[in-house]
């Protein structure tokens, strides 16, 4: 009769490693809570690379110059090649990426919040850039540490092409900002738009994020939500001071005694509304992902095929061979 397994003696030896900063690679014991956080942080970090081509390929036939065109071209297929790196991690775990895909087109996954907002103006695309990848950034560069291996690996380059699209998007913002006053109400529009959401990106305030502490205790995560808002809102504020732009918070002021930004509420009603399916473009955003989805299927099809083709025909040089 086979022993019974010590659950709690593998449990010890895990988070031992995970204390001695040692990665875990996918043939490694590791509880199933393990497993099913990070399947359910990298599938929402993937959902959210796919749907965040949406408002930025919205602009792509109307950008202002070939350049421009260009390079947002470039940078949404960044995001479509994110979106695959971290499928992939998920699929380490035993996720199957039609499930999560599925999950996705039916509500009943989460993505970020940010990408329920509208496009309205090609400033949007800078702040886009600037404040969206700027947090995307803060919170990313931290996983390239994480605990799992295939995460923190996928993380590594994700986060140097994220850094482009960063730099990319605050260039559009100075080049609006010093043009034409129209050009620059433009740019200040956008930022009063994409402002409060941007700090939405970092989830709720730690006292009411649920995930956090076990995140951490496996060093999923490095920082809380409330650490990691606090450091972008101390990187931004001085680069809009430079673009010569007004954050819209009357409350933010430098703080000589903490050496940090203050900043004042966040609506965390909006936040919540957004997250629940209520944001302002929820259903637009998930009935075009169906629709690309479906769109896409004969893609998938010929791929399949053109393999078992490759398949079929390496196993008839094996029998050769061994005829």
């Amino acid at each position: 009769m086979k022993a019974p397994t010590d659950y709690a003696h593998l449990e010890d030896q895990f988070q031992a490693r995970i204390d001695a900063e040692e990665k875990i690679e996918p043939k490694d014991w590791m509880p199933d809570k393990y497993r099913k956080t990070l399947i359910r942080q990298i599938s929402q970090h993937a959902h959210s690379e796919i749907v965040g081509m949406l408002p930025e390929g919205n602009w792509i036939t109307r950008a202002p110059s070939l350049r421009r065109k260009v390079a947002l071209l470039a940078k949404v297929q960044d995001e479509a090649g994110h979106g695959l790196y971290l499928y992939g991690a998920a699929e380490t775990l035993g996720a199957e990426r039609d499930d999560l895909l599925d999950e996705l087109h039916t509500g009943n996954a989460k993505y970020s919040s940010i990408f329920n907002y509208p496009t309205l103006s090609w400033a949007d695309i800078g702040a886009i850039g600037w404040l969206v990848d700027g947090a995307a950034i803060m919170n990313q560069v931290p996983l390239c540490r994480c605990s799992y291996g295939p995460y923190a690996r996928a993380m590594v380059r994700v986060c140097k092409e994220e850094s482009f699209h960063q730099r990319q998007g605050y260039e559009i913002m100075l080049t609006l900002a010093r043009g034409t006053e129209a050009q620059k109400k433009m740019a200040q529009d956008a930022l009063n738009r994409w402002w409060w959401p941007s700090l939405m990106m970092f989830g709720p305030n730690d006292a009411a994020s649920k995930h956090t502490a076990q995140s951490m205790a496996w060093k999923i995560k490095r920082f809380t939500n409330d650490e990691l808002r606090q450091r972008f809102v101390d990187i931004t504020a001085p680069q809009a001071e430079f673009l010569g732009l007004t954050i819209p918070d009357e409350h933010l002021k430098y703080n000589e005694e903490t050496g940090h930004y203050d900043f004042g509420p966040i609506n965390w009603d909006e936040f919540w509304q957004v997250v629940s399916g209520e944001g302002p473009c929820n259903r637009q955003r998930l009935k075009a992902r169906r629709r690309a989805h479906e769109e896409g299927q004969w893609v998938r099809d010929a791929a399949l095929a053109h393999a078992e083709k490759r398949r079929q025909r390496q196993a008839a040089k094996n029998n050769q061979k061994v005829a």
